[in-house]
């Protein structure tokens, strides 16, 4: 079990659910972002200004793989629920 995991376990519940509140809200920021980034690419592409339409992919990209990142600090009831 990382350090991670045991502290959570460990740690008050109030504490654990703020924490986890917080890794919810920064997912659905991120999820946001990416949306909206890929809108701008989608946009900037159809106007053929592709300067800034291949910098809002990469954005959008860097926010995916940011989130991907983020999911793996999620509690394991919700992963479970997330595979379903």
């Amino acid at each position: 079990m990382s350090d991670f995991r045991q502290s959570q376990n460990e740690a008050h519940p109030n504490k654990t659910n703020t924490l986890m509140t917080g890794i919810i809200f920064l997912l659905i920021l991120f999820v946001t972002i990416q949306i909206w980034f890929l809108f701008g690419t989608l946009n900037n592409a159809l106007q053929e200004n592709l300067n800034f339409a291949i910098t809002t992919a990469v954005g959008s990209l860097v926010f995916a793989f940011a989130s991907f990142w983020l999911m793996k600090y999620l509690p394991e009831p919700i992963k479970r629920k997330m595979k379903k």
